[in-house]
């Protein structure tokens, strides 16, 4: 009998980090719940990492998640910048790690390409195949649709990534 696993996707950011929850049952993908965690831009960078640390272990605690999916950083001309991502997205690896999740992370191009079919799909072309796929998601933000895009992802690859590890363990 196949049982169901909840899985939560995080698009990190320092501004806004989205977070967006799926439960797969065999081919069955149902939403349950996304959302972002906003920070304050004019606070002092240890601040806003500590509210996205704050608002991502109550969201993992509220709707406590089998597994976990985050989305890679690419870099880009700033390097200041990719690095300030960089820490908001150890965060978004920390928090669920802390619970005992397994973490996945995906490039964003794996990411779109698995939704949409293209490595280079924009951020509409994301949440309309969101929408077709989970006609029930509700998100506020595109943080947050693209999180529910790397929930599925993660729910489309986690039984490969399970036979290598196990192959490899």
């Amino acid at each position: 009998m196949t049982h169901t696993i909840r899985i939560i996707g995080i698009d990190p950011g320092l501004r806004r980090t989205g977070w967006g929850i799926v439960e797969s049952r065999g081919n069955a993908l149902s939403f349950v719940a996304s959302g972002t965690v906003k920070a304050q831009l004019d606070g002092e960078l240890a601040h806003r990492l500590v509210t996205l640390h704050r608002g991502l272990t109550e969201v993992v605690r509220q709707y406590v998640p089998d597994e976990a999916a985050v989305e890679q950083t690419f870099v880009n001309k700033d390097a200041g910048a990719t690095l300030k991502l960089g820490h908001a997205r150890g965060i978004a690896l920390l928090v669920p790690a802390l619970a005992g999740l397994s973490v996945a992370e995906y490039s964003p191009n794996s990411v779109k390409k698995t939704i949409v079919g293209a490595g280079h799909a924009g951020k509409d072309q994301i949440r309309m195949m969101v929408k077709v796929l989970l006609p029930k998601a509700e998100f506020d933000t595109d943080d947050a649709a693209d999180a529910l895009g790397i929930a599925i992802c993660h729910v489309h690859h986690r039984v490969s990534l399970a036979r290598i590890m196990r192959a490899v363990g």
